[in-house]
């Protein structure tokens, strides 16, 4: 495994609080990533920093996004209490698009929403691994100055997740 595949699963699996300082530095050593290339379905997690969208995604029972052209992107992909999937529009105003947008000096893929000046930066990690940073307005997503931290997992067949996400 390469040191930033080992930097990864090394933050995965930290055991409560995961430290933004170490997040931004992963994010500064990944390579951008084409808008077009995160067409699919994903799975997504969140970094645990302590960020208030944490408890609003876990909620909701947020199971991903699903990008299913560059101007047909829904953000918060959840889980009904019957299993079912869906895409909740009324928490995220909307659904979204996806451009190449500069972030901290980098064109990379980003998610555009709709209804809210909201950013997702997204960066590789590996083939079927994203690393997202939600940007935004201070008060709709930047808490006392800090990102929200997530990852996203190309869902197939063999990698889904199920209830509970």
């Amino acid at each position: 495994m390469s040191g930033i595949g080992e930097r990864w699963k090394a933050l995965r699996a930290v055991e409560g609080l995961v430290d933004p300082a170490e997040l931004d530095a992963l994010w500064a050593d990944l390579e951008t990533v084409e808008a077009s290339s995160l067409l699919g379905h994903w799975l997504g997690f969140a970094f645990l920093t302590g960020h208030p969208i944490e408890k609003v995604l876990a909620a909701s029972r947020w199971h991903g996004k699903r990008f299913d052209a560059l101007d047909d992107a829904k953000p918060l992909i959840c889980r009904a209490e019957d299993g079912s999937l869906y895409s909740d529009t009324k928490a995220g105003r909307g659904e979204a698009s996806l451009w190449n947008v500069e972030f901290r000096g980098e064109v990379t893929a980003t998610m555009v929403y709709d209804g809210m000046p909201v950013f997702d930066h997204f960066k590789r990690v590996d083939d079927t691994t994203l690393m997202g940073v939600m940007n935004g307005k201070a008060g709709v997503v930047l808490a006392e100055g800090r990102h929200f931290y997530f990852g996203l997992e190309r869902e197939t067949p063999d990698r889904t997740r199920g209830p509970g996400c």
